[in-house]
């Protein structure tokens, strides 16, 4: 995968945002407007939503090579890997609809999407083996991106995101040996320090859902 042109397409964008501003001028239009489940620290909301979706970009070739890397680990990268390229190729090579656009802005399409494959891959990791192929709760972040990006746009990454695991990965896809051998190793104490990596991304930007923690209650 070609996780360092993501890195550094990013830090392009970083770059890019440090000069214009450009991001940051969206997200202050939007602020007013957001829906009122989302919840933002009375102190500095404009500074917190900025660092919320700066992080949820930044997140996203580490999320895409760690899923890659796992998959690997349980025998099957073959079957997971062409999902993942899916979300890599959209940010290298981004659809019409937001081609020419550049920055932060433009990237947090593309990193939802990432976000979102890697959800439905979690999804069917934790229907087969009980646990997530990442222990990362991306729900609450992904809901409120879906929220900023735009409910038209973010539903038909929601197809994409859809479509390539139904088209890709099946039951029989978690019925190799090597998934069996596996499923043995997810309960050592090695594979419970890694996942402590990956703390729920809202929360620590105190960035979160109403809905999200009732739901959690």
């Amino acid at each position: 995968m070609k996780i360092a042109a993501l890195r550094e397409q990013i830090a392009q964008a970083h770059r890019h945002e440090a000069e214009t501003g450009q991001l940051k001028e969206r997200l202050e239009r939007q602020l007013p407007h957001l829906h009122p489940l989302i919840q933002l620290p009375e102190q500095d909301a404009q500074g917190a939503l900025n660092r919320f979706v700066a992080a949820y970009i930044d997140q996203a070739p580490e999320l895409l090579e760690a899923a890659n890397d796992v998959a690997r680990e349980a025998g099957i990268e073959s079957q997971i890997k062409p999902v993942l390229k899916i979300a890599e190729e959209y940010f290298i090579t981004p659809p019409q609809i937001v081609n020419g656009q550049v920055g932060l802005d433009c990237l947090l399409d593309e990193a939802y999407l990432a976000h979102r494959l890697v959800e439905e891959v979690n999804d069917l990791y934790i229907k087969h083996f009980q646990q997530p192929l990442i222990p990362l709760d991306t729900t609450v972040a992904n809901l409120i991106a879906h929220q900023l990006i735009g409910e038209e746009f973010a539903n038909q990454l929601d197809e994409v995101a859809h479509h390539s695991l139904d088209n890709m990965l099946n039951d029989e896809s978690f019925a190799l040996e090597s998934v069996e051998a596996y499923r043995e190793t997810l309960s050592s104490p090695e594979t419970g320090a890694a996942w402590k990596r990956w703390p729920c991304l809202s929360r620590q930007l105190g960035v979160g859902l109403e809905l999200g923690q009732q739901q959690t209650a």
